[in-house]
């Protein structure tokens, strides 16, 4: 392959981070969720540590709730990747809002997005880099990790899609359960944005789109994906850390 053809290593990445956390009061009330500790260590951290593992040299972080306590957070944080703030003090601009916003950062190059809350037991090789390996531009415009609705730790919902033998994903029917859910780290292309609204609005549009397109695609997870959604969640997830770990 000669190196106009060989794909372009992604660097860049979003960590969505500026959200309320509701379903974790009282315990956000005073910590904004990114900075909640599960297995010693906060959960965004645990996102910057694998963006960092996966080849993430530089990551934008929006803040919003309790932002004084975010920067302060990552401005302690040493080596990679690089960390970037993006303001949203004065309004939250949702998941799709809070990317645009940002968009500069990232050249024109494809990026990856993670939810500052993503979390998961590996399997034998890390997941972004799975990922990151099976983006392929020509065939997808987005592609997300999903993981297992049936064996996601903490979930109870009824998953978000169906995805057919190829990858390609497709919303879950009315009344149906979804075998996967959205693990909350995807690469999408800059270009998305071109006609979206200004101010607030979610990723969700851009996958519907994506799926209109048959351009949206999944990688199943390799490991367990653990919902950290409320405080009760975050016992369980600290309890199948260890036993994960005394299995190894």
């Amino acid at each position: 392959m000669s190196d106009e053809q060989t794909p372009k290593r992604i660097t860049r990445a979003f960590v969505l981070a500026a959200g309320l956390g509701k379903r974790m009061r009282p315990i956000t009330a005073t910590v904004p969720k990114p900075l909640v500790e599960v297995a010693g260590k906060a959960l965004i951290d645990h996102a910057l540590d694998r963006a960092a593992q996966g080849g993430i040299e530089t990551a934008v972080v929006n803040v919003h709730w309790l932002a004084d306590l975010m920067e302060g957070h990552l401005s302690h944080r040493g080596g990679a990747p690089a960390i970037v703030v993006s303001d949203e003090r004065e309004a939250l601009l949702e998941t799709g809002g809070g990317v645009k916003k940002a968009l500069d950062r990232f050249e024109g190059e494809p990026f990856v997005v993670f939810n500052s809350d993503s979390f998961w037991l590996e399997g034998p090789r890390p997941n972004l880099g799975r990922l990151i390996e099976a983006w392929d531009p020509e065939t997808m415009d987005i592609l997300l990790l999903v993981a297992p609705t049936a064996t996601s730790l903490g979930y109870e919902g009824a998953g978000d899609f169906d995805m057919d033998p190829d990858g390609r994903l497709s919303w879950r029917g009315e009344r149906e359960v979804a075998p996967f859910i959205y693990a909350g780290v995807a690469i999408l292309k800059p270009e998305l944005f071109a006609d979206t609204p200004e101010g607030s609005f979610s990723l969700t549009l851009l996958f519907d789109r994506a799926i209109k397109r048959n351009r949206l695609q999944g990688l199943r997870l390799d490991g367990q994906w653990l919902h950290v959604g409320t405080p009760d969640a975050i016992q369980a997830a600290e309890a199948r850390v260890r036993e994960s770990a005394q299995i190894v």
